[in-house]
């Protein structure tokens, strides 16, 4: 047995796992607290699944994720010694926020220790909330080990992201409201990294109604519970780069393992592309802003990983901490994906109204053009030619399709570019 595995095998012997009455004393800490996210309902994602879906907006919460309530409900519970001396935690997004946000309220001491990478929003709004931010390491195993360094050497209370008790608690108020918004709600698809927001919510909800299917979603790219569960036991796995970096978590909890295995029905996963487009539908048809991570559940139900008539479905959008660049870039890619944005190259002759001719052949079929660039000089291009890059905003792939057919037909060549 390795050491990790020794440890994880004492703290599940002295560490009592949550309990529904655990929830409802965080839902008393939290009254007033944090916000009672709003439940929508969704026309278009009803649509697009075979489900009644209901949005519960935890993007909008304090923070811009859920990860607050658990934050707020566990330095709560620290004794008054405990808060004094002051708690650290370690994150680069919105673990880090929440205990900032959650240390600030209770007037405690907070550091943050952050890989040396970290985004530099999420940096400086962790320091608005009034945190120490320490950089360290080059990604967030280094980080957890130097803040577990500087919680023995300054005597603070390490604050973890998912595998505590009070954590959970905090997270499964969630579920207690969506009982109270939703009364006959069939299922609840919920995002799960290390998996303290679905097994919270599983335990809040399974101790009242045990009828409802809880289905946690996992990026494809890092699939640790379901790898996990499969196997009976917790095992890292290598994992991949994802969009879904929220729940880009290898090597599940051990309390969260424990919780899942009793209360979670079924986890499935999603790919990068089912993400990206499900971020661009909340954009576009909900005007809601959600990270990848948030995204998942309603990647899951509209491209119909979860299962068909179990009536009104609620998907729990984590959390909308984006930073801008990065949210271009996937609109982009899913714009691609979607053929509503093409980027196309012909070659035509260096003379005057030749471009005129090509772009009224875009004209006629109704595609917008974004940008052009030209390009004379190139081992390609021939002399007394020129090459003709234009960006497209297209209906679909078989409108692209019509249009490459037009340009052919012609005589021109037209190349897709990425």
């Amino acid at each position: 047995m390795r050491l990790r595995e020794v440890k994880e095998a004492f703290y599940l012997l002295n560490v009592a796992a949550p309990t529904a009455a655990d929830v409802e004393a965080a839902r008393e800490r939290l009254r007033d607290r944090v916000l009672y996210t709003p439940l929508d309902y969704s026309e278009t994602f009803s649509q697009l699944s075979a489900n009644d879906v209901y949005l519960k907006l935890e993007n909008l919460q304090k923070t811009g994720s859920f990860k607050l309530r658990g934050a707020y409900n566990k330095i709560s519970t620290l004794t008054a010694d405990e808060q004094a001396r002051g708690v650290i935690a370690a994150s680069a997004g919105n673990h880090a926020q929440g205990v900032a946000y959650a240390a600030r309220g209770k007037g405690v001491p907070c550091t943050i220790v952050m890989p040396e990478g970290a985004s530099l929003a999420k940096v400086m709004a962790t320091q608005r909330y009034g945190a120490r931010v320490v950089l360290h390491g080059n990604d967030y195993d280094e980080a957890y080990a130097h803040a577990k360094q500087l919680a023995d050497s300054e005597g603070l209370t390490y604050i973890h992201a998912f595998d505590d008790p009070y954590i959970i608690a905090g997270q499964g108020t969630i579920g207690l409201e969506v009982l109270e918004q939703l009364p006959d709600v069939g299922a609840i698809v919920i995002p799960m990294g290390g998996g303290g927001l679905a097994t919270g919510i599983a335990l809040a909800v399974k101790s009242q109604r045990p009828d409802i299917k809880i289905i946690g979603v996992q990026a494809q790219a890092v699939p640790s519970f379901v790898h996990a569960l499969g196997r009976g036991q917790i095992d890292a796995v290598q994992g991949q780069p994802t969009i879904a970096d929220g729940i880009a978590v290898k090597r599940p909890g051990a309390l969260t393992f424990v919780l899942a295995r009793r209360y979670v029905d079924d986890v499935v996963t999603v790919d990068e592309d089912e993400i990206a487009r499900a971020m661009i539908y909340l954009l576009e048809r909900c005007k809601l802003v959600a990270e990848g991570a948030a995204a998942a559940g309603i990647a899951a139900t509209i491209f119909r990983k979860i299962p068909n008539n179990l009536g009104k479905v609620v998907c729990v959008l984590s959390g909308g901490n984006v930073d801008v660049v990065v949210l271009s870039r996937i609109i982009e890619h899913g714009l691609t994906e979607a053929g509503r944005y093409l980027r196309l190259a012909v070659t035509i002759q260096d003379r005057v109204g030749a471009l005129r001719d090509v772009l009224d052949i875009v004209a006629r079929h109704r595609a917008n053009v974004l940008t052009v660039h030209h390009q004379r000089v190139g081992s390609h291009i021939h002399l007394g030619q020129t090459e003709v890059e234009i960006d497209l905003e297209t209906r679909d792939h078989a409108h692209i399709q019509i249009l490459c057919d037009a340009l052919k037909q012609a005589g021109y060549t037209p190349t897709l570019r990425d």
